[in-house]
């Protein structure tokens, strides 16, 4: 491949997890039945809370932001990678990629701060139930959810304006299914020090401080609920943050592993592998663990589904 400067780059080349023609037709098989599953999922949530009465609590609003974000993140990775697949054309313009990279940084660091927010709140909830309301009053869960949104972006431009004055002047072959910033890194040809110290710096803050703030509530949580005296409302306490307890140990467990892959391990396929357990499990299965695990949600998904409360919803709105 001819050497490039960053002048003449205007695109890249997304390899994707394979080149094997014969497993290309099951990849993209998978990937567009994962992506229309999240679709579907994530949807039905949101439409489900903002059509029940009684789920118009602070827990179920952090939900549907959750669920929203989920479907952000699925959008701006998976789709190009099924036209890719389709096409055979794996090009991605120099503003393509760079917008890929900024809207993945953005929703994966949303999505991390919505966990710690409704950990926050499971924590007020379980801990100082009598003052809930009081606490979690509408306009803080706004609050917080700007809030999250506002570090988001911020950390999303912070990582992708560092890496816009970077050149590619040898190769512009991401072996990924999309714009990774590591990826975009390693094809530098220029110095990358800034880059590598802001992912570990403003990358562990982003990633670490809401991790601390997840384990710091729930150990709280848990020795609220050893100090019940009755078991059934430790049960009761327990199932209430059960799904979420399940949701932030497989987010940060997927990323982690993830993390781990791409340190100790050189295969960039393997690294792509891996990536797919953040970028494309969590968003798939956090529709399944809330509405299986959740009985106000199932009565919600199952009035939903028939009808009753979309034509009630439907029939508000016009009044």
């Amino acid at each position: 491949m001819k050497f490039r400067n960053q002048t003449s780059t205007s695109e890249f080349l997304l390899l994707g997890l394979t080149e094997d023609p014969d497993l290309q037709p099951l990849i993209f098989s998978f990937f567009l039945v994962i992506y229309l599953i999240t679709i579907l999922g994530n949807l039905l949530i949101i439409l489900a809370i903002s059509s029940d009465p009684h789920l118009h609590t602070p827990m179920y609003f952090f939900l549907s932001n959750l669920s929203l974000t989920d479907i952000c993140i699925s959008t701006c990775t998976i789709p190009k990678m099924l036209v890719t697949i389709q096409t055979q054309d794996q090009r991605i313009s120099y503003t393509g990629c760079f917008s890929q990279l900024c809207f993945v940084l953005v929703f994966v660091c949303l999505e991390n701060f919505l966990l710690v927010v409704m950990a926050y709140d499971r924590y007020v909830a379980i801990c100082h139930p009598l003052r809930y309301t009081i606490i979690m009053h509408p306009c803080l869960c706004i609050l917080l959810v700007l809030l999250s949104l506002l570090m988001s972006i911020v950390h999303g431009l912070l990582h992708s304006l560092a890496a816009l004055p970077l050149s590619f002047c040898t190769n512009v072959e991401i072996p990924h299914f999309f714009c990774e910033l590591a990826q975009i890194i390693k094809l530098a040809c220029t110095d990358t020090f800034v880059n590598a110290m802001l992912i570990y710096s403003a990358g562990d803050i982003a990633f670490g401080v809401p991790l601390i703030g997840v384990i710091f509530s729930y150990i709280k949580i848990v020795s609220c609920i050893l100090r019940m005296p009755s078991v059934g409302g430790r049960h009761k306490a327990f199932s209430t943050c059960g799904s979420h307890l399940f949701v932030v140990s497989f987010f940060y467990g997927t990323a982690f592993g993830v993390y781990l892959s791409s340190t100790f391990s050189d295969s960039s396929t393997k690294n792509a592998v891996a990536s797919v357990m953040y970028i494309v499990v969590p968003q798939v299965m956090n529709p399944f663990v809330y509405s299986l695990r959740n009985k106000e949600m199932k009565t919600a998904l199952r009035h939903l589904i028939s009808g009753q409360r979309f034509t009630c919803w439907c029939q508000g709105a016009l009044n």
